[in-house]
């Protein structure tokens, strides 16, 4: 897998792609992750050649999210929202995470910080325990540097990837 280009980005928006590349090549069965911020917005997904490759793999099955991480990061911030709402009509505390089993797939949402997300899409054979540890993993290490700064930066560099601008 080719890792996106982090060049130009601060050493902690690097570190986080390469947090997120390393999730997705070492836990077997992950087709698309996507960090996703409070305001629904996408910050950091898996790159391009995972996602045409998680595309290729669901042509022969059944189809999940059509393949983009905008597609991902929509669903992800939906059912973060929901599972908020419901956190909170149930005063049982916040939402940690949410697994969803499928025949065809699985698909899991966990807090980060500040309302941010990490949404995990992954094929139906997936071990579920051990994508659910890697993401708490994930989450542990990413947590801390995900600060307001840094999920512009983020955001900035998705625009401009998208534009074909330069950072």
């Amino acid at each position: 897998m080719t890792a996106p280009s982090t060049f130009g980005l601060s050493s902690e928006a690097r570190n986080l792609h390469w947090l997120l590349t390393n999730l997705v090549e070492e836990v077997p069965g992950i087709l698309s992750v996507a960090v996703v911020s409070s305001d629904g917005l996408l910050l950091l997904s898996s790159d391009a050649d995972r996602i045409t490759e998680a595309r290729e793999a669901r042509a022969r099955h059944r189809p999940g999210p059509r393949g983009s991480a905008a597609d991902l990061a929509t669903i992800v911030s939906g059912i973060g929202s929901l599972t908020v709402g419901a956190a909170k009509l149930m005063d049982y505390g916040p939402v940690k995470h949410t697994m969803v089993a499928m025949d065809e797939g699985s698909l899991f949402v966990m807090s980060i910080s500040d309302g941010s997300l990490l949404g995990v899409h992954g094929s139906a054979d997936c071990d579920m325990s051990v994508v659910a540890y890697h993401m708490a993993l994930f989450v542990g290490r990413a947590g801390h540097v995900l600060t307001p700064e840094l999920r512009s930066e983020l955001r900035k560099s998705l625009e401009n990837e998208s534009t074909g601008s330069p950072r």
